[in-house]
């Protein structure tokens, strides 16, 4: 049987003439006429190759055949009504959900603690699955197997929607001690140092850093190369928790973003300077797949994070302002 053939409007008629067992009756509950029921049953009968309804000394009885449809037709429209019926609110008090999110240890040392106080005080029963950029792909995002990505990204696909959570300037981490804090922090003092280089940004399996390909290096060593001049790094580390525990020994310095040394704002042992030179600054986004843009779970996630990052931005202000000076604040993007 070609499907495509098949009026489904008959499994209505069906399912209500097995229910009512009565042609008028069943006319009368679909608001159509008597003549109109008689000719969706006979149209019922060459479908399915069978009377369906024999009238009997105790009224119209149902077949064998329509015995066994009954709950199959009834199964079928209920599936199609779920289907085009509107989808209800995401009640968060309730909801059992994981909600996916793929997240630099950067921005899940600064976000993801907030984000997770707020789902356990709106959502006590929902549970968040943290991935790091090496756990997922473009393909994962894009097909919806990851509900968010939390990070810095070169680039990404058009179809991508995305929002800006906020704009990071970088800050210098060093041990209260280092040797470099006897003179002014310039930068010939700063590029007398050694450094620990840091980063993770969109999505992948890391690979080896090249100490003499600056154009991989990123943002500071491309400010660095700008001015024909070149720090000496003595530790690559894709971990921004250990860039910072790093920097606690004594002749080390750690150029990250302002957040992450904010997180360190009350350790002894550490100092924070502004940076000697500008560093352009860069944009934490979250982004998703056009699939989840109007899914209602998503949408109660993305105004949570939102809002929790905006939270982090007061908080943030008096710490972040001297940072602000490194370089031109770019143009914030609005949900697309």
């Amino acid at each position: 049987m070609d499907i495509s053939r098949v009026d489904l409007n008959l499994l209505v008629y069906l399912d209500v003439l097995l229910r009512e067992k009565n042609v008028t009756k069943a006319a009368n509950h679909l608001g159509i006429t008597q003549p109109a029921m008689s000719n969706g049953l006979r149209r019922l009968r060459d479908l399915f190759g069978d009377p369906l309804l024999v009238r009997t000394s105790e009224g119209m009885t149902a077949t064998e055949r329509a015995r066994e449809l009954k709950p199959l037709v009834r199964n079928v429209l209920a599936d199609i009504e779920r289907a085009v019926q509107a989808k209800s609110e995401f009640d968060a008090a309730q909801s059992n959900r994981v909600f996916r999110i793929m997240a630099s240890d950067y921005a899940e040392s600064c976000l993801i603690p907030r984000v997770l106080r707020r789902i356990r005080q709106e959502a006590p029963h929902v549970t968040l699955d943290v991935l790091t950029p090496s756990d997922v792909s473009f393909p994962d995002v894009e097909q919806g197997r990851l509900d968010m990505a939390i990070n810095r990204f070169d680039k990404l696909p058009q179809s991508f929607h995305q929002k800006t959570l906020w704009t990071e300037y970088f800050a210098c981490l060093m041990n209260a001690k280092n040797p470099i804090l006897r003179e002014p922090f310039t930068l010939d003092t700063y590029l007398d140092a050694s450094h620990i280089w840091v980063s993770k940004t969109g999505f992948g399996v890391g690979v080896g850093v090249n100490p003499q390909d600056v154009q991989r290096l990123g943002w500071v060593d491309e400010a660095l190369s700008l001015m024909g001049r070149k720090r000496r790094i003595s530790v690559f580390t894709r971990h921004y928790q250990v860039a910072m525990l790093l920097a606690e020994q004594h002749d080390l310095i750690a150029t990250l973003p302002s957040r992450a040394a904010w997180l360190q704002r009350e350790n002894a042992n550490l100092v924070v300077k502004v940076p000697p030179f500008t560093i352009p600054p860069f944009e934490l986004k979250m982004a998703w797949s056009p699939l989840l843009q109007h899914n209602p779970d998503h949408q109660w996630l993305r105004r949570l994070i939102a809002e929790v990052a905006a939270e982090v931005d007061v908080e943030f202000a008096d710490f972040g302002r001297p940072f602000e000076d490194q370089g031109v604040r770019p143009s914030m993007q609005s949900e697309r």
